[in-house]
Parts: C-alpha cells; structure tokens; sequence
C-alpha cells in the first residue's frame, strides 16, 4: 500500500486548526515516539497471538476450499475410512452445484448505488456522486471483485473487501482502489464480532524480496534474509515458489490524538520500518510553504478514522466477523452421499464380474482361464467341485431410497431445492402455485443478498469519504445523462467538505458536514423483468394515466398499486398535473388580456385553450392512439390469464431482494 497525502484544507478549516498545527510544529522532534524496532516486537507478538486465536477459522476455510475444488476424499479421509483401501471412490458434486447456484443468485442481483442527500442543499451533490460512484468502481473492474467476492462468501462464509487510496494511480494523481483480498491474510482481536471493534488489524502479503529492496532502498540496506512469519496457505494445484519471497506485514489500529480518534497506519518487513505515519510529523506545506494540512501523525491515515475493510458474512456466528458457508452447512450429507455411492459402485462391479473359488490343487491354468480371447482352458482333473461360482447378493431398492433421501436432505438443507432450480414436482401445474414455491424457495438466497448489500453499501460510503479526503483535484467522469446521453463532467470534492451555516439571531451556527444515505437496489433485472415493466408503461399509457386532467383519479389508483417505480412515477405525475393547471390559468390570462389589447388574437387563442383542455373530453392516449398488438412480445403469450402473469413475474424476481421497493437502504 502506497501512503497517501493529505488533502490541502479550505482555508477557513486552516484557522480552525491553526493552534494545533503550531502546536505540532513546536514539538522537538526527538520528544516523539516514532515507530522503530520495539514497536514491530509488539507488533510481532500480537500478531501471532491473534493467529493462534484464527487458527480453527483457518482450518475451516481451507477444508472448505479443497470440498469445492472436489477433493472429498481429502477431507472425508479424516472422520471416515473412504478411500483408503486404494480403490475408487466416489466425488459427486451435489455441495458444488449448490454454491454455483447460489453465486448465480447473488450475481443476477448485482448491486447499484443511489446516493441520498440528508440536506435539500445537497441534493446536487448526491445527483453527481450517484453517477460517479459507480464509475469509480468499474474503473475498479469491481463486477469481478464481486464475483470472487461471492465465491469466496458461498464456500467459506465470508467474504472481505478492502477499500483503499492508492497513490500510485492515475500516473500519481491517486484513486480508489477496491479489492477482494485472503481471509488467509487477515487477522484480528479474537472474540470481537466488529472489526472496528479490534485493538489492531493485521494484513500480511507475500512479496519479492529484489523488487522491495529497490522500491526502499533507504530503508532495506542490507538486503532481506530470513522470515518472521508465514501465513496459512491453501492447498494450491501449481506449486507455489516462496524462497525468494518474504512476508510483508501492514498493521491498522487506532489513537487518540488530542482527545481525536485517528486511524494510524504501519508497514513493515522483518524488522525494518517501511512507512508508519506516526513517524510523520511535518505538516504537508505548498509551493510556498504554506502550512495546508496537519501532519499525519495527527490526523492518521484515513479522515473517516476506520479500518478499511468490509466483512461480508453468509451465516455469522458469535464471536466473530466471519461466518459460515454452504460447505460448513452440507458437507456431512455430502459425505454420506459419496460413501454410498463409493458402495454402490463397488457392489455393481463385483456383481457384474464374475468369481469363483478354486480348489488348491485343481490344475487349471488360472492365467488362460481369465483370458477371455482363449477359447480352450487347459486344467487336469477337472472335477464338480474344481470351481465353484461366488454367490452374489445384490443390494436391496431400500438402500437407493436412502441415497435419495439424503440428497433431498443436502438440497433442502441448503435451500438448493428442485423448485429453486425450475423442475417442479408432478402434480403441480397451477401458475400461480409454481410461482409461490418458487417465491419460497428463494428465501435464502434474498436473505444472503441483502447481506451483500448491506457491506456493499459500506464500501460505497468509504468511497465517498476518500472522495471527500482526496479529490481535491480535478477529475474527468464520463456518465450517463438524461436519455441516457453521454455528459461529461469535471469533479472536485469542494462540495463534499464543511460548509458554514451562516449566523442565526446573531449566533454563529458553525459548519455542517454533507452527509448522505445509500439505497442499494439490483442493477439488472431479467428478461422477463423487463418486458414486464415495459407491458406496465404501455398498459398506463393507453389507460391514460398520463393525461394531466386525470391526475387525481390516476394517483389515488396509483396509491392502492404496488411495482417497482411506482413512487417515481407519481411524482412525475403530480409535476405534470401543476404544470397544466398553470398552464390553463396563464392561457386564461392571456385570453384577458388579448381582449383588451389585441382583439385580432382572441380567436386563436381561444382556439389553443380549447384544444388544450381536451377532445371532445376524450382522454389523451385512450383510444385515439393505435398502439402495436402482439400476441407474443418477446416470447411472452399475451392470451394466458393475468394470474398467470403475475405468477411468472413473482418468480423472476424470487430471488431478488425489496424487488418492488426500490432496493436496500
């Protein structure tokens, strides 16, 4: 992690904080504890008491990692005695189709950020950091972070992103920077379920030692030799090369700087300090040697004072930030499946093989008796009880119907039941009851979703807070407009910082912070979605709904109405309906006063008043506009009943958390 630099400050947040810049400026420099070779003892010594405290985590995520690469037999080797006879032994993927088909969930409901302002007065601000945001976060190549993200959720039961100024994009400017990153990495207070909550927060990374040595050459004079610590690793199929390597270990925690929390930051190697702003004690100056910002060692790394990091749990436990996952939740039914089939499988191959005893002194030629190519077998003294067949016993039907239970047991357990995949037991054919037990069994998946939503709307508000630390320059956004026209826009964080309330009765209100609300809705909706949603504007349309004389009627129907969008469009409705009400008095008064004025106009406008208020007091878009009829639009059958429909529209969105609400706040 490269550090980053302190924004310049308004300068009315200069004075505010002029003593203490001076105060820091005072300090002898020899008086400050920097951080040096005793404080990366500590360091060390809580870093292996908090792994000591991670390890049964660590082991559950890396058994989980090898139930999803297939490698039963590995894990179930331990509790079971599968395998070990040397022959074959079964792998089905019953555990693995269950994680695909919840990651597919998760992805078909992609989040997307609205910002929302707390204040009237932002509410332009929030308008361009809606569209903003999620540039940044393409930039980002966040879709696959997601993704990964997901995976890493499904399988272990928790996922981590971490959310980041780098300096060293944009050829130095700096930017966001979001990632997924190794639980394997990460390691906290134990026992704390908030990791904000822990007194530190370690992130250990394995680099090259050539490439350090020559990024700190200052600091590295001797060269790296030896390692002070080791991270736990997964089982990798590659063989992974680590002599050249040394772990680089980066420590979060907080302090109280002058009665301030602050989040201060430290980096190092073996014993060697990297960077840690609590030996940055300057203040950042300009061109001029101005004094623009405090130093770092007196407001920390991040303004927003928390770790960087986001936890995303499937199912938490108590007493910790992670979960877990599907693997933890159905790797027992799994186990049982595959020594089942492992027994069916070898009973199948006994039955279809053929054996025999042979008496010792039988005589017959074993080898040309087992080649089936050899039409004559040689023997002496060829007696009835010379051989005598093995008797077979096939398994009995019970024994399938147990494997049959216990795979329903692994797909009911996991929510991955029939109706979730689309396959409906016989017998159900009504519409509207599919569609419920298809609304049913996407339970879980909702329930997961909004958990993902939740810790994404934290790393949208961590974006916002580095905009507002750092965006001091400007930036170039490409963003969609109305229409959906390309604008193009330049954006600073000057509408982000403090702002003064001015003075009320005399008194000083002090400044404000902008501060907003983030509502997370899914991104893109289904095929069907879609074409539902369009069926809805054009069904509106042809009821005119949107004929401002009607406003009244249509909003009080809108009201007992439930879909998505629904308070968007009566908003636009009402707007509407006022714009045509001042619409007719203007023209009212224009009537007036041409008869005064200008006699010669009346007639016309006159004219255009009766036009405006209507045709013969028939509806605008009811009957005088002939829309095109389809009875298949987009593979949709126009003839099947609405419940059916509406059926078919529940389902699509089964899965889909506050579908027809507008997202997670």
């Amino acid at each position: 992690m490269i550090p980053p630099v302190n924004k310049p400050m308004e300068s009315s947040l200069i004075a505010e904080n002029a003593d203490q810049i001076k105060a820091v400026e005072a300090m002898d420099e020899e008086n400050i504890a920097p951080v040096g070779t005793e404080q990366i003892k500590k360091f060390m010594q809580i870093l292996r008491k908090y792994k000591t405290g991670k390890s049964r985590t660590e082991q559950r995520i890396v058994a989980s990692e090898n139930w999803w690469k297939l490698r039963n037999t590995t894990e179930e080797q331990k509790t079971t005695a599968i395998g070990k006879d040397g022959g074959f032994t079964s792998k089905s993927a019953w555990l693995h189709n269950v994680i695909v088909s919840k990651h597919a969930d998760a992805m078909e409901a992609y989040p997307e950020p609205n910002i929302l302002p707390r204040e009237l007065s932002d509410r332009a601000e929030a308008r361009r950091l809606s569209a903003i945001v999620p540039c940044i976060l393409e930039q980002n190549k966040f879709k696959n972070t997601y993704s990964t993200a997901m995976w890493q959720k499904m399988k272990t039961g928790t996922c981590v992103y971490k959310v980041i100024w780098d300096a060293k994009k944009l050829n130095g400017l700096g930017d966001i920077s979001v990632e997924c990153v190794n639980l394997l990495n990460l390691y906290w207070e134990p026992g704390v379920t908030d990791i904000q909550k822990s007194r530190y927060f370690f992130h250990t990374e394995l680099c090259d030692k050539d490439i350090l040595e020559q990024r700190y050459p200052d600091k590295i004079k001797n060269g790296l030799k030896g390692q002070t610590f080791t991270s736990t690793k997964f089982l990798y199929d590659d063989h992974v090369d680590t002599e050249n390597k040394i772990t680089v270990v980066e420590v979060y925690y907080h302090k109280y700087v002058q009665g301030k929390n602050t989040l201060q930051y430290c980096k190092f190697v073996n014993d060697i300090v990297l960077y840690a702003t609590e030996n940055e004690v300057s203040p950042a100056v300009n061109e001029l040697g101005e004094v623009i910002a405090p130093p770092m060692a007196m407001v920390g790394l991040y303004d927003h004072g928390k770790y960087p990091y986001v936890f995303d749990a499937l199912y938490p436990v108590e007493g910790s930030p992670c979960g877990y996952g599907y693997v933890d939740l159905c790797n027992n039914p799994q186990t049982e499946i595959d020594l089942m089939k492992t027994s069916f499988i070898k009973s199948a191959m006994v039955g279809s093989t053929p054996r025999y005893l042979s008496r010792g002194d039988s005589g017959i030629n074993e080898a040309e008796f087992l080649d089936l190519s050899k039409p004559i077998v040689k023997a002496n003294g060829v007696g009835e009880d010379t051989l005598k067949p093995i008797v077979f016993s096939p398994l009995d039907g019970n024994y399938i119907n147990v494997l049959d239970r216990t795979i329903q047991e692994l797909r009911e357990t996991s929510g991955n039941t029939e109706t979730s995949t689309g396959n409906i037991s016989s017998g159900v054919t009504a519409a509207s009851a599919i569609a419920a037990l298809q609304e049913a069994s996407g339970k879980g998946s909702r329930d997961s979703t909004e958990m993902s939503y939740e810790s994404y709307s934290q790393v949208v508000e961590m974006c916002i807070e580095l905009i507002r630390q750092f965006y001091s320059m400007p930036r170039s956004f490409r963003i969609l407009g109305q229409y959906g026209t390309e604008q193009y826009i330049s954006y600073t964080n000057k509408g982000l910082q403090m702002k003064h309330q001015g003075t009320d009765f005399g008194a000083d209100q002090g400044f404000r912070l902008p501060v907003f609300d983030i509502t997370i809705s899914a991104q893109k909706k289904n095929v069907y979605t879609k074409v539902a949603q369009n069926e809805l504007s054009l069904q509106f349309f042809k009821s005119g709904f949107f004929d401002p004389r009607l406003a009244d009627q249509v909003l009080l129907c809108l009201e007992i109405m439930d879909f998505d969008g629904k308070d968007e469009i009566m908003q636009k409705i009402s707007k509407n309906a006022t714009l045509y009400k001042r619409l007719l008095q203007y023209m009212e008064l224009a009537l007036a006063l041409a008869q005064v004025a200008r006699p010669d106009i009346v007639e016309q406008i006159a004219q255009d008043y009766m036009q405006t208020i209507g045709r013969e007091g028939a509806p605008s878009g009811s009957g005088n506009v002939q829309m095109p009829q389809s009875d298949n639009i987009a593979g949709l059958n126009k003839n099947e009943p609405k419940i059916v429909e509406n059926s078919r529209a529940r389902a699509a969105e089964a899965s889909q958390p506050n579908s027809a609400k507008g997202g997670k706040k």
